[in-house]
């Protein structure tokens, strides 16, 4: 069996034991002898007992113009660009509760970042754009936190930033819902406040790279699999929190998504 005709057969199948299945190997876990039990990182799905095993989590840097201009760059020469998250790096956020974020350790300017989640529920390489939106399952609302002075320093010294970007609990993120619930998000309010007060406020019609044209660029460079997902950039006026702080995020279409700083 071919590894990717695996996944699309296994991963995205609405139980905790099909998470278990996206590993290196193509041996079920339910079957193969492991010497330690690892848990799979799943999200619950609206209206329903499903949950979504995540595989790999993608993000999107500089994917709003206002957004590329603050942070230094010409988004009109820019190509896309991507970095990833591991999967423990997922902190799921119920619905109309406030979850406590704990604040990091080594970082003394952590940074909030509001996005659009896309979660995807089949997996190819080199998608055309007109197909890209196929491959979507469903959506939902995430944080991409940040330790922007970490992130910062290393891309200074040409080094990765991963302890930047990639650390536990960075990827908040409320429930998904079907798109056949909800349709493709290719517009609509996204905003962002933190103690009440508007930090962040925009359109996901102003992504310089729409969720479609994502999916196609990722196809290029990975085989992409169920159980993926893709953080898909923020707006302007990303800003630093401090333990004690709420955020409160929304996107037209999604119950908003809060935090509170601890």
């Amino acid at each position: 069996m071919e590894r990717r005709d695996f996944f699309q057969q296994t991963a995205v199948m609405g139980t905790v034991g099909a998470g278990l299945t996206a590993c290196a190997s193509t041996v079920p876990l339910s079957i193969a002898k492991t010497p330690f039990n690892v848990v799979p990182v799943t999200i619950p799905v609206v209206g329903s007992d499903e949950v979504f095993p995540v595989r790999r989590i993608y993000c999107i840097g500089r994917n709003y113009a206002a957004h590329s201009r603050e942070m230094g760059s010409d988004p009109t020469r820019e190509p896309p660009f991507f970095f990833q998250k591991p999967t423990d790096a997922i902190q799921y956020v119920p619905i109309g509760k406030v979850e406590d974020h704990p604040y990091p350790t080594l970082t003394k300017n952590y940074h909030y970042e509001a996005e659009l989640v896309a979660c995807l529920g089949k997996g190819e390489k080199n998608i055309p754009v007109a197909d890209a939106l196929d491959l979507v399952w469903g959506y939902s609302l995430g944080l991409d936190m940040t330790r922007r002075d970490l992130q910062r320093a290393l891309g200074d010294e040409k080094k990765p930033w991963e302890i930047g970007k990639s650390f536990d609990r960075s990827a908040p993120i409320g429930p998904i819902h079907k798109v056949a619930q909800t349709g493709h998000f290719k517009q609509g309010t996204i905003w962002l406040k933190v103690n009440g007060q508007t930090k962040q406020n925009a359109n996901l019609n102003q992504m310089i790279w729409s969720v479609g044209e994502q999916i196609s660029k990722l196809s290029e460079a990975f085989e992409l699999f169920p159980g993926d997902i893709i953080y898909s950039g923020t707006p302007e006026n990303v800003g630093p929190v401090v333990r004690g702080d709420l955020i409160e995020m929304h996107i037209d279409g999604l119950p908003n998504l809060s935090v509170r700083i601890v």
